[in-house]
């Protein structure tokens, strides 16, 4: 197990986490989170991760949010907004006297107020932004949703009031501003990182307006927290969070029968059985707003031929796949959406598994005794899909069987997903757990051309114009009942063009130690502990 040190003396660093716990006040309430992995930094604005989202969520606030354990959007740093009858300008009135975390570098001297807030913004749209290439130049979400095109103006018309005015309407704008990319920082904290010379201190020791402040980080190892006294929506009824990192979901679940953690992520299919007869735990579940896939890089050879495409997707037997590595946790994938997203369309049939009518199909495209192709596997679980290794063995066995070689490919998880973002791969698995409720985040941010582009979210390289055109429509409209239409239509070209070979949506699980109070599951998946308490 590793070590925890929570400061730099000898006794402390050769504590584990059990007796660091026991250290802890009687009066103090911890919850160990046994979560899955390191983040990749603490700047929601360059992420796409649950891993890192869940590790950055606890310290920052935005100015809308989404309830509790649901997808309507609530106030959060700001109090109230306007939005004009053409859809264009949102007016948004903050909230005063929120307080920021302090650290070691820093002590605030105000406030939040309008300049955070366009701050958030400028640092991932503005080139010249001085912080606009600290820590990465990729801003991934803010890229794939288009915003550097949609967003005309953010202004300032005082202390507590910004006005942002978009070029079109854009049906799911407050919903995308609820999202973790969106996360506030102080302007503030940024300007004395930039005088002292250190910018990079603000991604790396982050101060926020949310419920928890980062009092320690150890990469691999643990992440600790501090309840913020000063928060806004008042104290969290936990004192201390702990992340305690743990890959292994057998691990997980091994900490998490002993105590050692409270709430654990992603557990193995096969450890459910017993999960559930354990008398200390509850499982939780519902249906998951996710998808997971396998794409083609649509832009190289053979994929750049639907042909090839559509052979393969008949030359895997997903319901073996499905059956032998989610066993009860998953349903076979006929659509990119979930059946659970509003617009999923129920008409749209699978391709049927047919080895024999693959092979056909390979030697009509100009391969009649296949080809070579690597495949790409995930290193770690995600909520969309439980084994990716597994996976990728049986769908080289399915491929070899009509000619196709496929060699089996894995780097460390942040390596693996810039190398797909940067389109190295011919086929890879991936996958998504919907952020905002809204069919956008799915069609557009996975799909969409402007996330087709190097480093984006689109790794099939995917950019259709009969597609992207009822996409980009169903962004302007704001009647649902059309927006759906639209989307439904999408989903048609989808399966006609096959980017990706669909294969599972995964079901939600969440076992939680019978202590722990109120602990929601969120359909985006994330991991929040604001609002759970202790017995």
């Amino acid at each position: 197990m590793p070590r925890f040190p929570l400061r730099p003396s000898a006794l402390l660093c050769a504590l584990t986490l059990p007796a660091l716990m026991a250290l802890t006040p009687v009066a103090a309430k911890t919850l160990v989170f046994c979560s899955e992995g390191s983040p990749e930094n603490f700047y929601p604005g360059i992420n796409t991760t649950g891993t890192s989202f869940d590790a950055n969520s606890q310290i920052y606030g935005r100015i809308v949010d989404f309830e509790r354990g649901g997808t309507a959007v609530i106030p959060g740093l700001a109090e109230k907004w306007n939005v004009s009858k053409d859809g264009l300008e949102y007016t948004f009135f903050l909230r005063k006297g929120v307080k920021w975390h302090s650290n070691k570098n820093f002590k605030p001297s105000r406030d939040f107020n309008a300049d955070d807030f366009m701050f958030a913004i400028e640092r991932q749209w503005k080139e010249n932004d001085p912080y606009f290439k600290v820590t990465s130049t990729n801003h991934s979400y803010f890229n794939d949703m288009g915003m550097p095109k949609l967003l005309k103006s953010v202004d300032k018309l005082d202390e507590y009031t910004v006005k942002i005015t978009l070029n079109k309407p854009e049906a799911p704008f407050l919903s995308n501003l609820a999202m973790e990319y969106a996360g506030i920082q102080s302007k503030e904290y940024a300007i004395a990182m930039l005088k002292a010379g250190t910018p990079e201190k603000l991604d790396q020791e982050p101060i926020g307006t949310g419920p928890f402040m980062l009092v320690q980080y150890q990469k691999d190892a643990l992440i600790r927290y501090k309840a913020f006294p000063d928060y806004w929506r008042g104290k969290a009824k936990i004192d201390d969070l702990i992340f305690s990192i743990t890959p292994d979901a057998s691990v997980r679940w091994a900490k998490l029968q002993k105590g050692e953690c409270h709430v654990m992520p992603y557990p193995n299919p096969a450890d459910l059985d017993a999960i559930r007869k354990d008398p200390n735990v509850t499982v939780l579940e519902q249906p998951g707003l996710n998808v997971g896939y396998l794409a083609y890089n649509t832009t190289k050879k053979p994929f750049d031929d639907v042909r090839v495409r559509k052979a393969i997707n008949m030359a895997i037997d997903k319901k073996a796949i499905v059956a032998a590595v989610y066993l009860s946790t998953g349903v076979p994938a006929t659509n990119p959406i979930p059946p659970t997203q509003w617009s999923y369309n129920k008409s749209i049939k699978d391709d049927a598994f047919d080895p024999a009518a693959a092979k056909k199909a390979l030697a009509a495209a100009g391969y009649p005794n296949g080809f070579s192709t690597d495949l790409w596997a995930m290193p770690v679980q995600r909520p969309y899909n439980p084994n990716a290794k597994r996976i990728a063995e049986l769908m080289q066995a399915d491929l070899a069987k009509i000619g196709v070689k496929a060699e089996i490919k894995s780097f460390e998880w942040g390596e693996y997903r810039k190398r797909m973002q940067a389109g190295e791969h011919q086929m890879g698995m991936l996958g998504w757990t919907g952020d905002n409720g809204d069919p956008d985040n799915f069609l557009n941010t996975l799909l969409g051309c402007d996330a087709a582009k190097t480093n984006g979210s689109n790794v099939a390289k995917f950019c259709y114009q009969p597609f992207e055109d009822l996409v980009q429509k169903a962004k302007v409209v704001s009647n649902p009942a059309e927006r759906a239409k639209l989307y439904e239509k999408a989903q048609v070209i989808f399966k006609e063009q096959a980017p990706w070979f669909t294969i599972a949506h995964a079901v939600q699980l969440k076992p939680v130690r019978k202590e722990v109070i109120d602990f929601k599951l969120s359909p985006f998946g994330r991991h929040s502990f604001y609002g759970v308490d202790m017995k």
